[in-house]
C-alpha cells in the first residue's frame, strides 16, 4: 500500500531537488563562463555563481528551519539543462553564436529555478511557514534578476553580433544581401 503524503512532504522532497540542482550549477557555471567569449557575459556568470553559492547556503539554513537534514535529491531537470550546455560548449559554434547559445542555455536552469522556488514559496506560505518564505524570497529575486541581465546582454548585442556572423551562402546571408 502505497504512503499518503502530505504538502510538507513534497515541499521538502522539492526543496531537496532545488537544492540539488544548485549544487550541480555551482559546478556548471564556471565552465559556462570559461566558454564566454564575452567578457561581460563571463562577468554575469561569474557574479551568479556567487549568488548560487549563496542560494545554497540559504537552502541550508530552510532545511535548518525546518527541522530537517540538508539532503539532496538527484535533479533530473537541471542535469538535461547542464548536459545541453555541456553539447554546446563542446560544438561547432564560437564567438557571439556561442555566447547566444550560453545565454539560451542559461536562461533555460534561470527559468527552472524560478518555477521551483515559486512553488516551494506558494507551498509554504500555506503551511504556514513565512520564515520558510522569507529566507527564499532574496533567492528568487536574484534569479529573475539573472534573467533580466541575461536577456538585457542578449538583446543589447550578442543577439546582433551573432546574427552579423551568418555564413557565406547560407540562405539567410543571401535574403540579407537581396535587401
Amino acid at each position: 500500500m502505497a504512503k499518503q503524503q502530505g504538502l510538507r512532504e513534497l515541499l521538502i522532497d522539492e526543496l531537496r531537488d532545488i537544492y540539488d540542482a544548485e549544487k550541480q550549477l555551482t559546478k556548471a557555471l564556471p565552465k559556462m563562463a570559461k566558454g564566454a567569449t564575452s567578457d561581460e557575459l563571463r562577468e554575469l556568470i561569474e557574479t551568479h555563481l556567487q549568488e548560487t553559492e549563496g542560494h545554497v547556503e540559504r537552502l541550508e539554513r530552510v532545511f535548518e528551519a525546518m527541522g530537517e537534514t540538508a539532503r539532496a535529491k538527484h535533479c533530473d531537470g537541471i542535469a538535461g539543462i547542464i548536459n545541453e550546455g555541456a553539447t554546446l560548449l563542446k560544438g561547432e559554434f564560437d564567438g557571439a553564436v556561442l555566447d547566444a547559445g550560453i545565454i539560451a542555455g542559461a536562461q533555460r536552469a534561470e527559468h527552472y529555478e524560478m518555477a521551483a522556488y515559486g512553488s516551494i514559496m506558494a507551498w509554504a506560505e500555506t503551511l504556514g511557514l513565512g520564515d520558510v518564505v522569507d529566507i527564499l524570497e532574496q533567492t528568487l529575486e536574484e534569479e529573475k534578476g539573472a534573467d533580466e541581465k541575461l536577456t538585457a546582454l542578449a538583446e543589447g548585442n550578442v543577439n546582433d553580433d551573432a546574427a552579423a556572423l551568418i555564413s557565406a551562402g547560407s540562405p539567410a546571408k543571401a535574403a540579407k544581401e537581396e535587401e
